[in-house]
């Protein structure tokens, strides 16, 4: 993702957090939201995967030992 790009996902975030934070069943959602969010990182963490988000990359090929490589075309 390019750097705009992120930057209008975060622009988002807030409004939609904003917008939920206005009634009291919006608060539930965004509760709920934290919490899985908050579990989903902890687990990510455990398995060492450094926080990194998930990124595609349709240039590589995941190869046996784990990783991945450039793919030869």
């Amino acid at each position: 993702m390019t750097q705009r790009g992120g930057i209008v996902k975060r622009i988002l975030q807030l409004f939609v957090t904003r917008w939920l934070a206005r009634t009291p069943i919006g608060m539930v959602v965004l509760g709920i939201g934290w919490f899985v969010m908050r579990k989903r990182r902890k687990r990510a963490a455990e398995q060492g995967d450094g926080g990194r988000p998930y990124q595609r990359d349709r240039r590589l090929t995941a190869v046996p030992g784990g990783g991945t490589r450039p793919r030869g075309r």
